[in-house]
């Protein structure tokens, strides 16, 4: 028995592959992440269809689908309900649900079927503590290498912040694109961080010569202005 739960709670960590897996969605069938090669992906999973966290949710992420697009991300949704359900709660929402303004809302992108919990399972999404039949929320951020870049959870009761969902995103676009990293509550056109200096000598140097526009703390801590459209034209396809 303990085998078995510690098989239903793992999950894949940052770094990694994303595991592969083919699977029928509500727009034909996948080969997961082969098929997403060339873009980044946002992976996520949500408790069960026909519930009200889970609907909000579902009609923000097709609202900004086109948003994350332009970054070069395409969504995949998941919950281990089955093809039939997922297909009448898509059409509830179109044709039913107005909320926050939002009516009308088509979700465009796919919905993984998974009843046997088979991608639940190699992705950690079926916590036992929280639940041992639903998939929580969670959110896995996969490059176009195929790689896991970041990975957000949160529990059945809490819907997602989709403003730091698309905030991350950047964030991770733009360490890549400058090799930089981003400081706390960063944004576009906030400053950003510069790697660590090789040497004491050299932090030394660069705190006294002030060289690249470059702002120093202290040895280990280092920030550089970084325009906003610099990053925004870097990243978003015009």
């Amino acid at each position: 028995m303990e085998s078995s739960q510690n098989e239903t709670a793992a999950m894949p960590r940052i770094g990694d592959p994303a595991p592969s897996f083919k699977a029928v969605t509500t727009q034909g069938e996948i080969d997961f992440p082969r098929q997403y090669s060339g873009s980044w992906v946002i992976l996520f999973s949500h408790p069960a269809d026909f519930t009200p966290v889970c609907t909000s949710e579902f009609m923000t992420f097709a609202k900004r689908e086109e948003e994350f697009a332009k970054a070069n991300c395409k969504l995949v949704g998941l919950s281990v309900d089955g093809l039939y359900s997922h297909i009448a709660w898509l059409r509830t929402i179109k044709e039913k649900i107005e909320y926050k303004g939002m009516k009308n809302i088509e979700v465009k992108f796919p919905l993984i079927e998974d009843i046997t919990m088979e991608v639940a399972k190699k992705y950690g999404m079926i916590q036992p503590g929280e639940s041992s039949t639903k998939a929580v929320r969670a959110v896995f951020f996969i490059d176009p290498k195929g790689i896991i870049r970041a990975i957000i959870y949160y529990p059945l009761s809490l819907g997602r912040n989709f403003d730091e969902l698309y905030r991350v995103l950047i964030a991770l676009q733009t360490a890549d694109a400058f090799s930089v990293a981003t400081p706390a509550d960063w944004h576009p056109g906030d400053e950003v961080i510069v790697p660590p200096a090789g040497s004491c000598g050299v932090a030394k140097e660069r705190m006294e010569t002030k060289q690249q526009d470059i702002t120093c703390y202290d040895w280990f801590f280092c920030t550089k202005k970084l325009d906003k459209e610099k990053v925004l034209n870097t990243i978003l396809k015009k």
